[in-house]
Parts: structure tokens; C-alpha cells; sequence
């Protein structure tokens, strides 16, 4: 019987995820973690209540080590931030810059390689015409958390992994340093070239 969850996901949105649970079942316990190390410290002792524990992850940039993953009971869970084109950071961004015309958010198994797992739910949507990457990415995580609240009860009461669709992971896994690099404008750049990176990159 599922006793624990693990919550690793940022400071505002632990106490709203441990209510969003724990409405659904009263006898769990919810631990939070912001950090690795406060992650690896849950993991480290037994789960509360003798029961088995799930680690579920929300929009965090912690890279949850193999040996955490092969130490749960059951699949751990990530909520990611865009589509299954734009595995790894700055989803949005690059979206952006890439001219996608469909973006959405993912949830995943989690495994020790990032944004690679499984696939067990992914709502998409129309990307707005001549977004920028802040408004894209408040709307991408709006439909993450209602992604959550919809997966929520069978994540708070069953210990059964969750069915996997048939969608599938695409595209070359972005990183910060990427991100970084596309800020960087050069003397012989266009107009239409900076202002795109600018819209997407900031």
C-alpha cells in the first residue's frame, strides 16, 4: 500500500501539492524537497508507515541520481515542462526559436538519463503567434498543473504504475549552457535574427 510520497519540486508549490494529495488521501504522508540533499536525506531513511513510497518531481532542475530511482518501490514521476520535442531546458525557448507551431507539457517515468522515460500523459496546445518565452512558459505551466491535479488521485491512492501512452520522445535534449550561448548576439546578426532571439531568449 502506497504510505509515502516524495515531492521534489520548488517552495511555493510543495504546500499547494502536499493539500492537492492529502485531500485525495488523508493517510498519506507527504515529504517535500527543494534540493538533492534534501531529497537523498528522505530517501535515506525508511518510509513513513512501513508502506511503499513514490517520488513524484514538478518543474525542478534537481537531477535525481540512479541509485534514488533504483531505491523506490515503484516508478518515480516527473512533470516537465514542454512538449515531447523539447526534452531538457529552456523547452520554451527553443520552441520559440524553432518556429514549433505545437507546444504542450509531459509527464514521465523517470529514469537516471533525463527526459527519456516513459510517457504517461501530454497536453498539448496551439503555440500563440509571436509569443515570448516568459508568457509561453506561464502558459505551459499552467497546463502542468492541471496535468497534476488530474493525475493527483491515482498518484495519492494507488501503488500501480500509471498506463504509459504512445508518444515518444523527439528532438536533442537542450541545456543551460545552450540557452546561455543563444543569448549571445554578434555584430553581423540581422534584425529579424535578434529579434527572435531576444522573443525567445530574452
Amino acid at each position: 500500500m502506497l504510505e509515502e510520497i516524495i515531492l521534489l519540486t520548488g517552495e511555493v508549490e510543495g504546500p499547494h501539492f502536499r493539500v492537492i494529495l492529502e485531500s485525495v488521501n488523508p493517510g498519506l504522508t507527504v515529504v517535500h524537497a527543494e534540493t538533492l540533499g534534501a531529497l537523498e536525506a528522505a530517501c535515506a531513511r525508511p518510509p513513513i508507515g512501513g508502506g511503499k513510497r513514490r517520488l513524484i518531481a514538478f518543474s525542478t532542475p534537481v537531477i535525481v541520481p540512479a541509485a534514488v530511482l533504483a531505491g523506490l518501490d515503484g516508478p518515480a514521476y516527473n512533470f516537465h515542462p514542454g512538449s515531447p520535442a523539447y526534452p531538457g531546458s529552456h523547452a520554451a525557448s527553443f520552441a520559440i526559436y524553432e518556429g514549433a507551431e505545437h507546444f504542450g507539457a509531459t509527464a514521465h517515468v523517470m529514469e537516471p538519463k533525463v527526459d527519456c522515460g516513459p510517457i504517461v500523459a501530454v497536453e498539448w496546445f496551439v503555440m500563440p503567434e509571436n509569443i515570448r518565452f516568459m508568457d509561453l512558459e506561464l502558459k505551459t505551466y499552467e497546463v502542468l498543473l492541471k496535468m497534476f491535479s488530474s493525475l493527483a488521485p491515482h498518484l495519492a491512492t494507488s501503488d500501480k504504475p500509471l498506463p504509459e501512452t504512445d508518444d515518444q520522445w523527439s528532438g536533442p535534449k537542450r541545456t543551460n549552457a545552450q540557452f546561455e550561448a543563444m543569448k549571445e548576439l554578434v555584430a553581423d546578426m540581422d534584425e529579424a535574427e535578434v529579434m527572435l532571439r531576444f522573443r525567445a531568449f530574452g
